[in-house]
């Protein structure tokens, strides 16, 4: 049983959690656009300022176009200047970050998805993959790895990827899709195995990979993902289908409303939570001027 617990910086969330998250593990929050997912994100963000010395990382995958407000929120709750990360590290180039590099802590590097709802697609000769799309991820990566990689290296343990959007069928998802790569690939890839593969030619930078070696089974991940249920009842009885992440997360939060009387109440509960107690209990919270405030 992995004892270390990760706290979220919502006091009652983490009584419900037993404690907290489990460290390195992944958790995914489901909930409607609008909800507050964002904001239990951000929180959780920023609690690594008190908790590891470093806030966490937020990648955002938003399909839809518009803006999540991350940098405002941010901004507003914790007077966090949420800066976008814009360094790129192609093959044989330095790959030592810029001044002040390791202070920004978001990231969009795939606008495209969007436009990229489903990596298959359907051609004359029948169903097959389309790889249109490769080209643009192969180049993303040369700004996502070192994201994550200098980051994790300056002290960084928490990730949040936020931007999730519903699907029919999650196994067709492209967001999925890519947020598996990314965390098989590069959130828990070993520190000197993905450092080799951005600092080349290896020989050159070997002294910086190994002294900037982390634990990449420390990294928690919350994944957040919007849903088409809005009700809390509906979010606990969803079914789990095909390429939803959620059957190989360690923790499940779903975050609904329901009409209490004259008025909608918004309502959490922790539905999955391996290796550690949980509550079963359902608290109504409200989002204020801190954020998340749970009853």
């Amino acid at each position: 049983m992995i004892e270390d617990r990760v706290l979220t910086g919502i006091p009652k969330l983490d009584a419900m959690l037993g404690g907290g998250l489990l460290a390195g593990t992944l958790a995914v929050v489901y909930g409607a656009t609008g909800i507050g997912k964002t904001h239990l994100g951000l929180t959780f963000a920023d609690r690594g300022r008190v908790a590891e010395g470093a806030r966490g990382l937020v990648f955002d995958m938003n399909g839809r176009g518009d803006s999540q407000r991350h940098a405002d929120y941010a901004a507003r709750l914790f007077g966090w200047s949420l800066a976008p990360w814009t360094h790129t590290v192609t093959p044989m180039a330095d790959p030592y970050p810029p001044p002040g590099g390791t202070d920004a802590h978001y990231s969009n590097a795939f606008p495209w998805v969007g436009r990229t709802r489903d990596f298959q697609a359907e051609t004359r000769d029948g169903f097959e993959f389309d790889w249109n799309w490769k080209a643009a991820y192969n180049r993303a990566l040369y700004t996502v790895r070192p994201f994550f990689y200098f980051h994790f290296a300056a002290g960084s343990r928490r990730v949040v990827v936020d931007g999730v959007e519903p699907m029919d069928s999650p196994a067709d998802s492209i967001q999925f899709f890519l947020f598996d790569e990314l965390y098989r690939k590069v959130i828990h890839r070993d520190a000197e195995t993905l450092g080799m593969e951005i600092c080349l030619p290896v020989w050159k930078h070997r002294q910086f990979i190994d002294s900037h070696c982390y634990d990449h089974r420390q990294i928690t991940t919350l994944l957040l993902v919007t849903t088409e249920e809005t009700r809390l009842e509906d979010l606990v009885a969803r079914k789990v289908a095909a390429g939803d992440l959620g059957a190989t997360a360690n923790t499940i939060v779903v975050m609904g409303s329901e009409r209490v009387g004259n008025r909608l109440a918004r309502l959490l509960g922790v539905v999955k939570h391996r290796g550690s107690a949980m509550s079963d209990e359902i608290v109504e919270y409200r989002i204020g001027a801190t954020g998340i405030e749970l009853a």
